[in-house]
């Protein structure tokens, strides 16, 4: 058994990964300045929140089912996966993400009340997240979903001062 930094030591490590990647894939635009984001027109990213009720609990529990539908949503947005990292816990449920260029799809599953809660996060446009959730609700069999989705990096106002003076 793992000790209990296991799951935070993964999370922060696949942060870095999914920062690295965007900074290597992703151009942001600069402001006329040379320094900073101008107001951006539209997001660099859509993120779906999904939490799946009814869900098959057997297949929730069952860490490489639930790797491999994960892996097979992204693949059916059209995204590059290049990292895959899943944890089976005891006595029941899974957690993992799938690193993609465009981002990530994360997964945590509670199967004693057949509860996924999922995340798919893209950036650029040539990926759709409502794919890979719709993927994702229908093999998981979920009787319910609520999704929600959030535009991401979208800068609404100007630049405001920071406690430290930087704008």
């Amino acid at each position: 058994m793992r000790g209990p930094y296991f799951f935070l030591t993964l999370h922060i490590n696949l942060a870095k990964m999914i920062v690295a990647i965007i900074r290597q894939s992703t151009s942001y635009p600069t402001s006329s300045r040379g320094g900073g984001l101008d107001k951006l027109k539209a997001a660099l990213g859509r993120h779906i929140l999904c939490e799946a009720f009814g869900c098959d609990s057997d297949l929730l529990n069952d860490r490489q089912r639930v790797e491999a539908t994960m892996v097979q949503a992204a693949l059916e947005a059209g995204a590059e996966v290049r990292e895959v990292a899943f944890h089976q816990f005891s006595p029941q449920g899974v957690s993992g993400v799938v690193v993609i260029s465009e981002s990530h799809l994360a997964i945590h599953t509670w199967p004693e009340i057949g509860y996924a809660a999922i995340d798919v996060f893209t950036c650029g446009d040539k990926v759709d997240p409502w794919q890979a959730c719709n993927y994702l609700i229908e093999t998981f069999r979920a009787q319910n979903a609520t999704t929600t989705e959030v535009k991401r990096g979208v800068l609404r106002h100007e630049p405001v001062a920071s406690r430290s003076g930087e704008t």
